[in-house]
């Protein structure tokens, strides 16, 4: 009973605080407020929501919680063994098509967004294909020479996916042209969990002390500021380049990283 109450607490305290609700509000204000500096000439203060959150926030506030607990994040309440990338990659992949279904005007060129979550779906599960475990922190800790082509491949189509999936992309829709800008509140929720599962599935665990803590925080925020520099420049060509790139460009890669993982699976073995 005892043991059945401090696991109850602990997951809790992952979903509540670390690293779940608290954690990514305070990650994604951060980038979210650096990523709205730097796409505007004219910067003002967003304001903040003035009403409790939509049904829409609430969905997307627990598909990125269940998600958040999933990472590698150093001293993570939930046991490694009860982490799940399946999971993980389920949570995020319902999280646009559930603004899609109750706020159609929160996403923008629906076929194409698809296309764009099936390859970043390739790139999360790739990598787990040859060491044949679901585990998060144990694919980060896969550095063996012969599958480093597919997680380097895996890791770089993972990265052109997130502008799309995070709605960076220049033909946003028209609701979000208002006069007084505001904080997006579904992106906020989402930017942790995105990069978060980035560093834990192509990086090495972090240990659990102030040493791992930095250096996992720290290039969360590193995969962060990538997204956010690459957006900019995709923003800077237009909308034409953007629409260009997701589909008929992203596509073909992505054949070529499913290719890559196959071959490495093969050989590997």
């Amino acid at each position: 009973m005892i043991q059945l109450l401090l696991s109850t607490l602990a997951h809790a305290a992952a979903l509540i605080a670390y690293p779940g609700l608290l954690l990514m509000v305070g990650f994604g204000v951060i980038v979210e407020l650096a990523w709205m500096r730097l796409r505007t000439r004219d910067w003002e203060w967003p304001e903040l929501p003035r009403r409790r959150p939509s049904l829409v926030v609430a969905t997307v506030a627990l598909c990125a919680v269940v998600a958040a607990v999933q990472t590698a994040a150093p001293l993570n309440p939930v046991p490694g063994d009860e982490r799940s990338v399946v999971l993980a990659a389920v949570a995020l992949a319902f999280v646009p098509w559930a603004q899609l279904a109750l706020t159609v005007e929160f996403v923008s060129e629906p076929g194409l967004l698809l296309v764009v979550q099936i390859c970043w779906l390739l790139a999360v599960l790739g990598p787990a294909v040859q060491p044949e475990s679901l585990r998060p922190q144990v694919l980060g800790n896969v550095f063996v020479p012969g599958l480093l082509p597919a997680k380097i491949a895996c890791a770089f189509l993972y990265l052109l996916c997130l502008p799309a999936l995070l709605r960076l992309w220049p033909f946003a829709p028209a609701a979000e042209k208002r006069v007084h800008v505001r904080l997006d509140a579904g992106r906020v929720l989402t930017w942790f969990p995105y990069c978060g599962l980035f560093t834990t599935l192509f990086l090495p665990p972090p240990t659990d002390d102030l040493g791992g803590v930095i250096r996992f925080f720290a290039t969360t925020f590193a995969v962060a500021g990538v997204v956010v520099g690459f957006a900019l420049l995709v923003r800077l060509r237009g909308a034409v380049l953007a629409r260009g790139l997701y589909a008929r460009v992203i596509t073909p890669y992505a054949v070529i990283v499913l290719g890559i993982v196959i071959a490495t699976s093969v050989l590997v073995r």
